[in-house]
């Protein structure tokens, strides 16, 4: 972590027991991310201002969140995704960055994850999975869109495992009945380094202007 932070790259949260935010309490998640933020500011000694649920799990059963992370100092979250899902999405979202909780002069700002509007439907693009299974020209002509058409920044996210086919190989259904967790892995580090080459980025401190 602090060789990371040492090379000029920002350390957010993602929690630290990786729990669905959903299928916790709200004492629970609280003291989760308290603990998560905690410890990567004692680590690098920066301040953490950036959260991410594990599978982007803020719903509509998870409202509360966003006033747990603005009461533990967060500035921003990252957890929102404008799409429908069996198990994540808030298709009715903001697709940009927008206030997401403002209390006492503070405000806590939402970067939801990249959708690219179609025929008055969100489409996913972000990274992660659909990254590994979409094609690389679908990733790239939806981003362009985002970048050029709308004039908006975009969101990439990517787990260090994506880009590791020799991982060892495990049964798994996943939550929906299918895993896609094993799907073109020899393949994603090639797309990565595409979108490195064709796109320029930035952390989210400074798109926020939080720096």
């Amino acid at each position: 972590m602090r060789r990371i932070a040492d090379a000029g790259h920002e350390i957010a949260a993602h929690g630290y027991a990786h729990r669905i935010v959903y299928e916790q309490t709200r004492e629970e998640f609280r003291a989760d991310v308290e603990r998560a933020k905690k410890t990567l500011e004692d680590i690098t000694g920066e301040p953490v201002l950036g959260y991410r649920a594990p599978s982007f799990s803020f719903t509509q059963r998870s409202l509360w969140a966003p006033d747990v992370l603005l009461d533990l100092g967060f500035r921003y979250d990252s957890s929102v995704f404008p799409v429908r899902d069996s198990l994540y999405g808030m298709p009715d979202a903001e697709r940009f960055p927008y206030v997401i909780r403002e209390r006492d002069g503070r405000r806590l700002l939402e970067f939801p994850i990249t959708t690219t509007e179609l025929l008055g439907r969100n489409l996913p693009l972000g990274g992660g999975a659909y990254l590994r299974v979409l094609p690389y020209l679908y990733m790239r002509w939806g981003m362009r869109r985002v970048n050029r058409t709308e004039h908006q920044p975009a969101v990439v996210y990517i787990h260090p495992w994506e880009i590791d086919p020799g991982q060892p190989r495990l049964k798994t259904a996943g939550k929906r009945g299918f895993s896609s967790h094993y799907v073109n892995l020899g393949r994603t580090e090639a797309k990565l380094r595409r979108l490195l080459r064709e796109f320029r980025f930035a952390p989210m401190r400074e798109l926020l202007d939080l720096a």
